[in-house]
This record gives structure tokens, sequence and C-alpha cells, in this order.
């Protein structure tokens, strides 16, 4: 006998408002057309629509803003460059880092990443590699792996050509936005490369947090590996 799973009418109205974040009806930093207009669209009330629209905003998907209406948040806004930064100084307030771009290169896919990436064995992918200096001291070492296929046309010139933040780069040319990240963090001895590139000595202890970033449709599009110089920082979460 086949189990019929109920699904809420909100969350069935959820599930269709990111089908057309997805497919680019859209676009990040744009309006969403109001929840009167939607309600109507959908066949649903007002109410139903609001809800669908809550959960969405709480998932960083849509930003209500305050009598202009509902807009699809973006990487370029200032509030979300850094939002899954989380290196903070023991002291005193954040200040926003400065990028280096230090490799980028095109090559096929390493077994781990292919798997993480959900890509057929040896298939092409970008990897980066870049440091994220705070008042010119390097703190922060990531190494970035991305689809090939989604990034074609992605290049060091690219990179260095570009000032602001690199998600707002990646949603800018190539119409794909990180929505949610899965982090595993665990502490690990420099080696000798990671050491040079972070100005600390082989062997001194760093924070490694390895991330998986998805779009839309939790199809993941970016596999990192960030060291983490913590001399004088911590690693900042925070629970709700």
């Amino acid at each position: 006998m086949t189990r019929v799973t109920f699904s809420p009418l909100y969350l069935q109205i959820r599930e269709r408002l990111v089908q057309g974040l997805q497919g680019g009806e859209w676009r990040p930093g744009e309006a969403i057309p109001s929840e009167i207009e939607l309600a109507a669209r959908f066949g649903v009330s007002q109410g139903t629509v609001r809800k669908a629209i809550d959960v969405l905003a709480t998932e960083h998907m849509l930003i209500r803003r305050q009598g202009r209406g509902t807009f699809v948040a973006s990487h370029l806004e200032q509030r979300a460059q850094y939002r899954f930064l989380r290196l903070r100084p023991d002291e005193g307030e954040p200040i926003q880092p400065t990028s280096r771009f230090v490799e980028c290169r095109r090559m096929r896919a390493p077994g781990e990443i292919a798997r993480a990436l959900e890509l057929k064995a040896g298939e092409g992918v970008v990897m980066i590699r870049r440091q994220l200096q705070f008042a010119s001291v390097p703190l922060v070492l990531d190494e970035i792996w991305l689809p090939g296929n989604r990034f074609k046309g992605l290049t060091a010139e690219r990179l260095n050509a570009y000032s602001g933040p690199l998600y707002g780069l990646l949603e800018a040319e190539f119409g794909t936005r990180m929505i949610h990240a899965s982090e595993r963090v665990r502490a690990v001895a420099a080696e000798p490369q990671q050491a040079e590139w972070l100005d600390v000595r082989t062997g001194e202890p760093l924070l490694l947090a390895e991330r998986i970033s998805t779009t839309y449709t939790g199809r993941p599009v970016e596999v990192r590996r960030g060291w983490y110089v913590t001399r004088g920082h911590h690693y900042f979460n925070e629970l709700n």
C-alpha cells in the first residue's frame, strides 16, 4: 500500500515560489509580486502566501523591507556579503576582510570532490585558492571547488578584476546563489604550504572548516575548505 504524505498548503506555495526563484522569474535584488497578487495567482488566501514568504525569509531566500515589499535576497547586499564567514576578533568590532586570489585553474574533479558536488568521475571543476586578509594580516586560506560547466568563463583575471565578495560575482555573472551551507569544523596542524600562505609556523594549530554549499534546489555547487588562524580570533556561530 502506497503511503501518501501530506504537505501543508503554505509549504506547497513555498515550493512554487522556490521554483520561480530557481527558474529566474525573480532575480536577486528584485521585488516579488505582492501577497495579494500571489494569492490570486495561486488561488489561496493572502495569509497562506504570507506564511510561505515568512518561511523563505527565515531561510534567507527573501527579505521583507518595511513599506517597500518583499525582495529576493542577494549576496551583493552589504549585510549578506559575509553571512557565511565566522571568524571574529577576540576584542573589538569585526572588520571586513580583503581577498587575495593566489590560484585559479581548471582540472578533472578528484573523486572526493566529484562525489561531494554530485558530478561524474573526472568531470571538470574550477579550483580556487585565496587568502582573506584582516588589516593586511592573512588569517584565512580558502580552497574552493566549483562545477566547471556551471562556471564557464571564471578565470584568475576575472576574479582579480572583481572588487566585491566572491559569492556576489558567482550570483551576478553566473546566476548561482548560495542558499544553504553545511560545515564540519576540526583542529588541524598547518602543513608547509598552508603555513607559508598564512605566515605561521609549520605544525601550528589551525581550524579547518569544510563546507558544502547548495543553491535553491538543494544541489551542491561549492565545496570549500577554509584554514583559519585563531591567534586573537575565534570561530563564531549563533544558534537560534
